[in-house]
């Protein structure tokens, strides 16, 4: 029996819509392939292509087919285009929508160096080859949601600005429970990241995960450590983390930092996952590379589309239990970078310089031989 999945493809902008259209060659590769899974592929607009049609970042039509959908599979948003649009109707707008309103509050940011790529990092070699680090990053709470948020003008003329940081002890316990059970099935080991020393929502984090621990993972080891010392830790050797689990703000800024050692900002997927639903324990999900729109190289095919087609690989493992297709597609990523494809963002001397469609196409026939 042939199960149906309905995926939601949301390009946006930029290199958004050339990545996306790399992954629908794999789309299309399973729904020929498989007789166990159809994928139902709806698009949409999100982001400054929405503004443009719409004037909003997101219309209410598109985020109920993205409620609906078993996963949405995102590209990109932004550019100097809609650098002066309404702050509310920014195209960062329809992203933070999609977390928010279907409560993606877990960001799962893996940080993998493939060998073939270990001197590309601006690391040394031995730092970060065989690098395989998972941060989970809380993403629908904190700074960049917290209230107030305002700029206002004082009675001198001067102005104010602020955000406000704010956690409750139910957000930080679902993320803590995210980051153990992926914990259990990697290196069994967490690192929680915050701030306890001047923030009271690090101490709050820091009591919170302590408990989380004690009674749900206490098979799991767990260290404390401050975030700032965290990203010191990053750089000095990044091989002694697993999973790191910490704050929106915090997550954003360790997960970049992850993100080159391994090369390029354009290698790297993502998954924001809600929590299970209470009937079919599946749960809401978006998949969508790291990097942003690269609008300087948008429409000229030369975006590196790994990071999208290594986010539907995501998709295929976390919300349809594929475990076996997802391990083809990350097996052809690293067999095409082994025979010396690089797009420009990841180039190397005597390597072979591909555009974004011959990359794909490259890692479809990959696929296809080691599907054979």
């Amino acid at each position: 029996m042939t199960t149906h999945a309905a995926l939601l493809l949301l390009p946006g902008d930029g290199i958004g819509i050339e990545t996306i259209a790399e992954v629908e060659r794999l789309i299309a590769f399973f729904n020929a392939k498989s007789n166990a899974i159809k994928f139902d592929v709806e698009r949409d607009l999100v982001g400054g292509s929405a503004y443009d049609a719409h004037g909003v970042a997101i219309t209410d039509a598109a985020m109920a087919k993205a409620a609906k959908a078993d996963a949405v599979i995102f590209g990109a948003v932004g550019g100097p285009k809609w650098d002066k649009v309404p702050y509310e109707h920014r195209p960062e707008a329809g992203l933070l929508r999609l977390r928010k309103d279907l409560d993606l509050f877990a960001n799962l940011r893996p940080a993998i160096c493939y060998p073939a790529l270990a001197d590309a990092s601006s690391l040394k070699r031995e730092l970060v080859e065989g690098l395989d680090i998972m941060i989970v990053r809380e993403l629908t709470g904190g700074v960049y949601f917290g209230e107030p948020k305002e700029i206002v003008t004082l009675e001198d003329g001067s102005k104010r600005a602020v955000d406000t940081q704010l956690y409750t002890s139910r957000e930080i316990d679902r993320i803590a429970r995210v980051a153990f059970d992926l914990a259990r099935k990697r290196g069994n080991k967490v690192h929680s990241a915050e701030k306890r020393n001047v923030m009271k929502t690090g101490i709050l984090w820091n009591q919170v995960v302590t408990d989380v621990h004690r009674s749900y993972a206490p098979d799991v080891a767990l260290e404390h450590i401050l975030a700032d010392n965290c990203a010191m830790q990053l750089i000095r050797n990044p091989k002694q983390f697993d999973v790191i689990v910490t704050d929106n703000l915090f997550g954003d800024v360790l997960s970049d930092e992850a993100a080159m050692m391994t090369g390029s900002l354009g290698m790297l997927p993502s998954a924001s996952l809600g929590a299970p639903d209470a009937k079919t324990g599946r749960r809401k999900a978006l998949y969508e590379p790291v990097h942003g729109s690269a609008p300087d190289i948008a429409g000229k095919g030369l975006a590196n589309p790994i990071a999208t087609i290594a986010s539907f690989a995501m998709a295929l493992r976390y919300s349809f239990d594929l475990i076996k297709e997802a391990e083809l597609v990350e097996k052809a990523i690293a067999r095409v970078l082994d025979q010396g494809l690089r797009t420009g963002d990841i180039m190397q001397a005597g390597m072979k310089n591909v555009g974004t469609s011959e990359m794909g196409a490259a890692i479809e026939g990959e696929l296809r031989a080691l599907a054979a």
